[in-house]
């Protein structure tokens, strides 16, 4: 009796275990450097604690919107003094999965530098990196009896940092692969200069327990990175490339996500996949483009006998295929027109049969104002419709409660607009794309 009992327990509590593993979500913690009266880096204009929040908050920001079920964890939301301990002890505490820290870079007077960089923990191999470390690490002494809580250790001579050189773990590899990642979006997507992955000494990073880096967004001491740092517009970009990194490390490890956020291969920015078309719409769209595909022209080789009637026969059939020609070149661009309008004149025809169905969206990029008609950010698109969240107008392209048409819209504008994504609202409100790609499935199955 005492054995089923105890093999009933056993039971219960795999299954607990089992549960909970299950529904763990992945949790990332966000690390905006320095705060309160620790100022960090000062420039000209600005100070560093309020660029790193700044960038931090809009990076999660992404995160939220995009991945819902990531689990976002800030070490400071408000200019607050955290001590580095404690910050590295929030993400051990929620047994986080990846541990970001954002700062901003800086340089003695007289000295000019630009450029975007990412660190990982390790042994410093040149002595710039190690410059850095010790400034980031400085923070330390702030701290009431640092020394015992960092057992000793001094930011300000090279010899504590001997400690590092023999830090592998298993957490190394990753922790490179996701500043590589980061690394990579930022610098072609916010068009920032390579300044490459490193390794240095940061105590934030020794401290935690899971794959982490910290980031260096730029010189705060060199003026038109200072002014780059506070643009609205800017750090948005550089928020978004550190999102489409994060975002490419979790759809490689983590594997309870789900469509569209895993990428095809580890190069691609997570963008979804497009879904079936039904076989009516395959017909009509192929009955389209049979309609629109110039004909093609056969030349015959023509012997000299015969060359001038065939001239003369060539000039009237040219006056007779004129009008044709004129008409399918307007279908084309007829259907050009279509493939950016064509949201405007199916929604309602949709939404009378499918009701609160959700509308998708392509977002095109996003200013800190609002942009006067025919701004050259338009790249010539006049189509265009815009929405505000907070401080920021976002623009978009088509509307259409069918998730094909946008995505074939994407393809259309991507040229124009490399950097474009899907988004959805559902009731005039925004909405969860991964939600609204799976209504829109099943209300195409009824």
């Amino acid at each position: 009796m005492l054995k089923k009992i105890t093999l009933i327990l056993t039971l219960l509590c795999m299954l607990v275990l089992t549960a909970t593993g299950a529904n763990r979500r992945f949790t990332l913690v966000i690390d905006p450097g320095h705060g309160g009266h620790d100022a960090g880096a000062l420039g000209a204009i600005s100070k560093e604690k309020n660029i790193n929040l700044s960038v931090a908050l809009q990076f999660g920001k992404y995160v939220e919107r995009n991945m819902p079920d990531v689990r976002v964890i800030y070490t400071r939301k408000t200019d607050v003094f955290i001590p580095l301990k404690e910050r590295a002890n929030i993400a051990n505490r929620a047994n986080a999965d990846l541990f970001i820290s954002v700062h901003t870079n800086a340089l003695p007077a007289g000295k000019i530098a630009r450029g975007f960089e990412t660190y990982t923990l390790g042994m410093h191999r040149a002595k710039d990196n190690l410059d850095v470390a010790m400034r980031e690490n400085s923070v330390i002494s702030m701290e009431k009896g640092y020394q015992q809580t960092y057992q000793g250790f001094d930011p300000r001579s090279s010899e504590s940092y001997i400690i590092f050189e023999f830090i592998q773990g298993k957490n190394m590899e990753r922790s490179v692969e996701l500043a590589r990642n980061i690394q990579r979006k930022v610098c072609s997507g916010a068009n920032r200069p390579d300044k490459g992955v490193h390794q240095a000494g940061f105590l934030v990073l020794r401290e935690t327990s899971m794959p982490s880096c910290l980031i260096e967004l730029g010189f705060i001491t060199t003026a038109d990175e200072e002014r780059l740092l506070n643009d609205a517009s800017r750090v948005d970009d550089i928020a978004r490339g550190i999102y489409e990194g994060f975002a490419q490390y979790r759809n490689k490890y983590d594997k309870s996500i789900s469509v569209p956020y895993r990428a095809a291969d580890t190069e691609s920015v997570p963008v979804a996949k497009i879904i079936s078309d039904t076989k009516k719409e395959k017909d009509e769209r192929r009955a389209e483009e049979a309609d629109t595909a110039p004909r093609r022209m056969v030349k015959q080789v023509e012997t000299r006998a015969t060359k001038a009637k065939t001239v003369q026969q060539n000039r009237r059939q040219n006056q007779q295929d004129k009008p044709a020609q004129q008409s399918r070149q307007t279908q084309q661009n007829r259907q050009n027109q279509q493939n950016r309008t064509v949201a405007q004149n199916k929604p309602a025809q949709q939404k009378a049969n499918v009701a609160d169905a959700p509308v998708f969206k392509l977002q095109i990029f996003v200013s800190n104002r609002t942009l006067r008609k025919g701004d050259a950010h338009f790249k010539g698109e006049t189509g265009y419709d815009s929405y505000q969240e907070g401080n920021m107008v976002k623009y978009t392209m088509g509307a259409s409660t069918n998730y094909n048409e946008i995505f074939r819209l994407r393809k259309t504008l991507a040229e124009k607009f490399p950097e474009a994504f899907i988004i959805a609202f559902k009731n005039g409100k925004k909405y969860d794309v991964n939600q609204a790609i799976r209504e829109f499935k099943q209300n195409r199955n009824r």
